[in-house]
C-alpha cells in the first residue's frame, strides 16, 4: 500500500480543501462538451456546504427509504430517481413494489432537502473545477448506501474493490459523496481511499462532508471494509453531457 497520508481528519471541520492533478485520458475517449468536460482535474473536501443538522435530516431519508428493504450482505442501496432499492439479494423498486404507501415515508420537504443539497454540492464542484454549474446534470445512478460488518452475499455487497467512476459509469465526469455519520463514532472501517502511485490519501468520513473529484482514472479509489457500526453516505455524480442527465426525484 505505500504510505498513507489522511487528506480529511474526522476530527477536524474543513473550510475547504483542493488538491489538483493532471487529468487521465479517459475523457478523450467521449464527446467532449466545452466549459464542462475536465480539463482541471483533482479532488477536494468541505465541511462548509452542507450543516450537521442538515446531514442528520438527510440520513433519516436513507434510514426511513432503506428501513423497507435492504440487502442480506452489508452493503445496501437505495436510488430515490429510479426508485431501486436493496431487498435481499436482489433489487426492486420500491416506487412500484410500495405504491402509495410511499406518502407515508417521504414527504415533499425530504424531496426539496434532497433537491437543495444537490444544487449546493453541483455549485462547489462548478466553483472548484472552474466551470458554470448550469453546464452539469445529475446522472444515474445517484444513490444512499448503508454498509455495515455483514458478509457480502452477492458482487453487489463487494463495495471495497478499486475502481475508477468513469470506467464504470461512462456517464460521470464530476462524482461526489456527502457523508451522513462519523468515521470512529457511528462506524470503524470504512475510510475512503484515493489511490495514488505510491501512496494512499485518506478521507475520513464524518457527517455533513462532502467529499469531490473529476470522475476518471486520475482518482481511483475504494471504501475500506466497515469493521463495526453503519456507514450511511450518498453518492451523487454529474455528466456534461446532458443527454445523460436525469431529474431531481419527485414524489410519485
Amino acid at each position: 500500500d505505500g504510505v498513507t497520508e489522511v487528506l480529511a481528519h474526522h476530527g477536524e471541520s474543513l473550510q475547504d480543501k483542493f488538491m489538483e492533478i493532471p487529468c487521465s485520458e479517459d475523457y478523450d475517449s467521449h464527446k467532449r462538451f466545452e466549459g464542462c468536460t475536465p480539463r482541471k482535474c483533482g479532488r477536494g473536501v468541505t465541511d462548509a456546504v452542507i450543516t450537521r443538522e442538515e446531514a442528520e435530516r438527510i440520513r433519516r431519508i436513507a434510514e426511513r427509504g432503506l428501513s423497507l428493504g435492504g440487502s442480506d450482505g452489508g452493503a445496501s442501496i437505495l436510488d430515490l430517481h429510479s426508485g431501486a432499492l436493496s431487498l435481499g439479494k436482489h433489487f426492486v423498486n420500491l416506487y412500484r413494489y410500495f405504491g402509495d404507501k410511499i406518502q407515508d415515508i417521504f414527504t415533499e420537504e425530504d424531496f426539496a432537502l434532497y433537491r437543495d443539497v444537490r444544487q449546493r454540492i453541483q455549485q462547489r464542484i462548478a466553483q472548484a473545477f472552474g466551470i458554470s454549474s448550469a453546464s452539469m446534470y445529475l446522472t444515474k445512478p445517484t444513490f444512499f448506501s448503508r454498509i455495515n460488518n455483514t458478509e457480502a452475499k452477492t458482487t453487489h455487497d463487494e463495495y471495497w474493490h478499486p475502481h475508477v467512476d468513469k470506467v464504470t459509469y461512462g456517464s460521470f465526469d464530476y462524482t461526489s459523496l456527502l457523508y451522513l455519520s462519523d468515521y470512529t463514532e457511528d462506524f470503524g472501517g470504512g475510510r475512503f481511499v484515493f489511490m495514488d502511485a505510491g501512496s494512499n490519501k485518506t478521507v475520513e468520513p464524518r457527517a455533513g462532508r462532502v467529499s469531490f473529484f473529476t470522475s476518471g482514472s486520475e482518482n481511483l479509489h475504494r471504501v475500506e471494509k466497515v469493521h463495526w457500526g453503519t456507514r450511511y453516505a450518498i453518492t451523487i455524480s454529474f455528466t456534461c453531457n446532458p443527454d445523460h442527465g436525469i431529474g431531481d426525484p419527485v414524489l410519485m
